[in-house]
């Protein structure tokens, strides 16, 4: 069985240490918040993934799926994951770019650019290489809940950095003055002898001590938090702590200062003004999906008994129901004149429910966006068609990727980036952080500029043709319509020219053109025979 909490645990704080009463005071906190949410978000998982942990302790290897009768919902939200994927952080290809930002001269940025870069190329080597295929897709899983939560941690020499998507029920949320998640707790149950292992730079007291001699394969109620600081307004940081609650003692802590420093990332698909966890289409999908599976199982109920059937017999003495056996081949006993067993007509109507299930079905995919994905089993599909699927689910998930921009790709890329730079792999050609953008090329981000290089493309197309390319050449630049359409199709700066290689090529542009006139003249001028 799982470590279950004792009433040690949940006991005030009665030491004199201030940082452990702190601790244990913003811990409280956000458990109480937390509280709040269990029952939704248990409801949701037993009835979409009922595979993953249970808020709620429970032993090892117990069912916790007698309530699923119809799979729709646990199909979709594996689907919803694998295309959000798809469309957000594909598995091939790069799904973002680091550029120069706005404080570095105009005429540096070329070159910069192009150092950047390299260093993108590098980074989703190093990404494709690890496991953040694989936990961002848990992650995405636990978003169609409506809020997930991603560790990145240094790894080892052959994986610099680690991804690990936590289970929600192992992590407690809270907010900060701006309405920001500014505050994460993790819960981790593991031996006392092992603390040691998991936290080499854990200090521990002799109390500590003598419970890891005496009893050190007993279970320690472990908690991480990491809370963001206020005083120094200008500058990025955290303060991490690890406390023993069992012992009710802090045995590490730590300062994070910097732009990515924080290796907990928490994002949320959608969220109600001033609630700090997040709403998922599951969450509006959850009367559907309930009311499907109930549907199921009356129809399941009446299958049985249509199939085993229901009978009357006459109470005449003979007729046993206790010794009776409903199969091929039996023989049953019955008084004179008795009609003996008669059966019953079924009385559910199938058509009726299968009427219900099939509305309710299609609320469940419409709610998880599987229509407008597409079935990943149908014909395929051309790429004009995918850009098209991918632009309709931009518009209708507007507002949770703009959020999933900010909560997720941006704080993800920029402690992939402090990882990276402190491991010494890559260097970033700027002054400071805050000068390297993160400007996302996902999918789902390209088919948002869809319209506007539709816009640019159309304007070009009408002023060229109602006055000329004369006219358009002189009303339009056209070298920074070019740059325009790279930066919205998210091309690579290595294929546009710098300043300089764009003169030397209109240098030879007009010495060319100057040929060219000067050879006609050549050969009009008359000969000295012609003159004689």
């Amino acid at each position: 069985m799982p470590y279950l909490p004792t009433a040690e645990d949940d006991t005030p704080y009665s030491g004199n240490d201030p940082r452990v009463a702190s601790f244990i005071k913003k811990f409280k906190d956000a458990e109480y918040i937390f509280d709040n949410w269990k029952d939704k978000y248990e409801e949701a998982y037993e009835y979409t993934m009922p595979q993953r942990e249970s808020f709620y302790d429970e032993t090892i290897g117990e069912r916790r799926t007698d309530k699923i009768f119809d799979e729709t919902a646990v199909v979709g939200i594996q689907e919803f994951a694998s295309r959000l994927q798809a469309g957000m952080v594909p598995t091939y290809g790069r799904w973002a770019n680091f550029e120069a930002g706005s404080e570095i001269p105009d005429d540096a940025i070329p070159q910069v650019n192009e150092q950047l870069d390299a260093i993108t190329e590098y980074v989703f080597e190093i990404l494709g290489g690890s496991n953040f295929n694989q936990e961002v897709h848990e992650a995405f899983m636990d978003l169609a809940i409506g809020t997930s939560v991603l560790l990145v941690e240094e790894g080892d020499s052959l994986n610099p950095i680690n991804f690990q998507a936590i289970p929600l029920p192992r992590v407690m949320l809270n907010n900060g003055p701006d309405n920001k998640i500014d505050t994460v707790f993790r819960t981790r149950y593991i031996n006392y002898n092992q603390i040691k292992t998991a936290y080499p730079k854990a200090e521990m007291s002799p109390e500590m001590m003598k419970k890891i001699s005496d009893d050190g394969h007993s279970k320690a109620k472990i908690v991480e938090g990491v809370f963001k600081l206020y005083d120094k307004p200008n500058e990025e940081r955290f303060k991490y702590c690890v406390v023993c609650m069992s012992m009710q003692e802090m045995i590490f802590e730590k300062e994070l200062k910097g732009i990515g420093s924080n290796p907990y990332i928490a994002f949320r698909w959608n969220k109600a003004s001033g609630e700090v966890y997040g709403r998922g289409p599951v969450f509006n999908a959850m009367a559907a999906i309930k009311t499907t599976n109930l549907t199921v199982e009356l129809i399941l109920q009446n299958a049985q008994m249509s199939i085993s059937g229901i009978y009357t017999f006459e109470d005449d003495g003979v007729i046993n129901p206790e010794n009776i056996a409903l199969q091929p081949g039996s023989l049953i006993p019955v008084a004179p004149n008795s009609r003996g067993l008669q059966a019953l007509p079924a009385a559910g109507r199938f058509d009726v429910a299968q009427l219900i299930l099939g509305d309710m079905r299609a609320n469940i995919k419409k709610a998880l966006y599987m229509e407008t994905l597409g079935r990943p089993e149908g014909t395929p599909m051309s790429a004009t068609e995918v850009a098209e699927r991918m632009s309709d689910l931009s518009r209708q998930i507007g507002s949770s990727f703009g959020r999933l921009q900010s909560e997720f790709v941006t704080p993800l890329l920029r402690r992939v980036i402090r990882i990276l730079t402190k491991q010494g792999k890559i260097k970033i050609p700027t002054v400071n952080d805050r000068e390297v953008k993160v400007v996302s090329t996902s999918p789902l981000s390209k088919a948002q500029h869809q319209q506007d290089i539709a816009d640019v493309m159309r304007f070009s197309e009408i002023l060229g043709t109602t006055f000329g390319p004369e006219m358009l050449n002189m009303v339009v630049k056209q070298d920074e319509i070019a740059r325009y359409l790279v930066d919205k199709m998210n091309l690579p700066e290595k294929l546009i020219r710098t300043t300089e290689e764009q003169q030397e090529v209109v240098q030879q542009l007009q010495s060319q053109q100057q040929q060219a006139n000067m050879q006609p003249n050549e050969l009009e001028r008359p000969t000295e025979q012609e003159i004689q």
